[in-house]
């Protein structure tokens, strides 16, 4: 534990907050930059005078219950929670698994885009959330199981869409998931869909056991649509670092048969589906 940071870092994260942005008034007589040190204390439900030993460098080794409580009440990113606990001399444990919730943002985003497809994947390729485009350019993802969205288990166990070279996503996802199993070690979900590829795929077999982690981007790929026919497409993907998520985005080349295409589907599709994440609609 080092006590001189810890006190250094919990001081530097409490001056920087507003009293209105937790709902307390800023008063005429507030001296201290932010929040008070008892009004941090109250927001992290622990006694005034533990916090201040602590940003006085000599409190005892807060547990993780007191260190959670300190990270909402100063509203730490994900890495300034890592942080906090690092000083502490409580690392951080491993998250039980890939997060699902896609940020409201990120929502938004993806609805925005001008004639673009575009989804949100977790890390073990589980498919959140996605626009009309990206719904009628692949699959309605609300109208299969939860299951059915991974587009892992698509690739090696069922066809990925009509795409032209499965081969190229196949080989990067695997290296993927490999690093995904190392950061989850414990996520049933990541280690039954590993079993299930292997039980089933001798493809995946094969590259699973090359023990490669590194991947390669896939800059394009084409689309057989039943209605459109090809349609090829630039492939962009967005990390979401905070959440280990990925924005993945499909355009055509401007003036391309495929824009056209995609303009079509645009037409079609939006009058059928909508913005959803895991079956639920957003406007």
């Amino acid at each position: 534990m080092d006590r001189r940071e810890l006190a250094d870092f919990l001081r530097s994260r409490r001056e920087r907050i507003a009293p209105a942005e937790v709902g307390l008034p800023a008063g005429r007589r507030r001296r201290t930059p932010g929040l008070r040190r008892e009004e941090v204390a109250r927001l992290a439900f622990i006694s005034p005078e533990y916090y201040s030993r602590l940003e006085q460098a000599r409190g005892p080794q807060p547990s993780r219950e007191v260190l959670g409580g300190l990270a909402r009440a100063l509203r730490l990113s994900d890495a300034e929670r890592a942080h906090l606990h690092q000083l502490a001399g409580a690392p951080p444990t491993s998250p039980p698994g890939p997060p699902r919730e896609v940020r409201p943002g990120i929502l938004d985003l993806i609805e925005r885009l001008p004639l673009s497809a575009a989804f949100v994947t977790a890390a073990d390729y589980e498919v959140l959330a996605w626009n009309d485009l990206a719904a009628a350019l692949m699959e309605d993802f609300s109208a299969v199981p939860r299951r059915e969205r991974n587009l892992l288990r698509r690739a090696f166990l069922g066809r990925l869409y009509g795409v032209s070279d499965p081969a190229e996503f196949e080989r990067s996802s695997t290296r993927q998931l490999r690093a995904v199993v190392a950061r989850y070690p414990d996520d049933r979900g990541v280690r039954a869909l590993v079993d299930e590829l292997h039980a089933g795929s001798e493809r995946f077999r094969a590259l699973w056991a090359s023990h490669d982690v590194a991947s390669t981007p896939t800059l394009s790929k084409t689309f057989h649509h039943p209605l459109v026919g090809p349609v090829t497409v630039n492939c962009d993907a967005l990390e979401i670092a905070d959440r280990d998520q990925r924005v993945v985005i499909y355009t055509a080349v401007p003036g391309s048969p495929s824009e056209e295409a995609l303009r079509l589907l645009s037409v079609v599709g939006t009058q059928q589906v909508g913005t959803r994440q895991m079956g639920d609609v957003h406007v």
